[in-house]
């Protein structure tokens, strides 16, 4: 009777610390470039070293990590070019949601729309990075989630969740992020206009100037 709970308890503080660490790097607060040192961080998780070691073997599977032999494991850099992918699949797949979506857009998701690009707007401002990327992934769900596409819906949550380092990022460093305001303004204003070709041209474009905004050192690109 004790050996599955044992075994659920160290599933637990292996999740757990995998779980831990994958947030940090992704939510900046380890940076790329910083070291990881497996005895530092499981005296500040409170565990053995064996579950620091396998969450960092994931991180390194999963790309956040680098490890070279002989030598520290580093938070991974960001790839600029691994970004472009990411965000040409994204801008892709939400001209599609779009187009989708458009029969059922009434004036009300308009509105909400409205409403979450103004609180982008303020949380750029108070340089709040997590409001303003919640508002910024939200006002794009709105259309993505009414064009009824679940298929859709899942493979954008999936590449959205592998950019979510990328985008807080872009929040944090850009200097120009309130200009997602104004290309968010755009697409509003095509949608006012029922302006199907406008609109899916301004999401391409937002999604395209954001990518050439992320302020990433050319040290970084591969």
């Amino acid at each position: 009777m004790n050996t599955p709970k044992i075994k659920l308890e160290r599933t637990f503080v292996r999740e757990e610390a995998y779980t831990l660490l994958r947030n940090w790097i992704v939510e900046g607060k380890f940076e790329p470039g910083k070291k990881l040192r497996d005895k530092e961080l499981a005296e500040e998780l409170g565990v053995s070293r064996t579950p620091i070691r396998e969450a960092l073997l994931r991180l390194e599977n999963e790309g956040l990590v680098q490890t070279k032999p002989n030598s520290s494991t580093i938070v991974a850099p960001i790839d600029l070019h691994k970004a472009f992918y990411l965000y040409s699949i994204v801008w892709s797949l939400e001209r599609l949601a779009l187009e989708q979506a458009l029969p059922s857009l009434t004036e009300e998701h308009i509105a909400l729309m409205t409403k979450l690009n103004k609180t982008l707007s303020k949380a750029i401002k108070n340089n709040d990075i997590f409001l303003a990327f919640q508002a910024d992934y939200d006002f794009h769900w709105v259309y993505v989630e009414l064009s009824g596409n679940n298929e859709l819906q899942q493979i954008l949550t999936t590449i959205k969740q592998k950019l979510r380092r990328i985008d807080l990022h872009y929040f944090k460093q850009t200097k120009d992020a309130h200009l997602s305001v104004k290309e968010h303004e755009s697409i509003l204003s095509a949608l006012k206009k029922r302006d199907l070709s406008l609109a899916l041209d301004a999401i391409e474009s937002n999604w395209k100037a954001c990518l050439e905004r992320i302020p990433i050192k050319k040290t970084d690109k591969k």
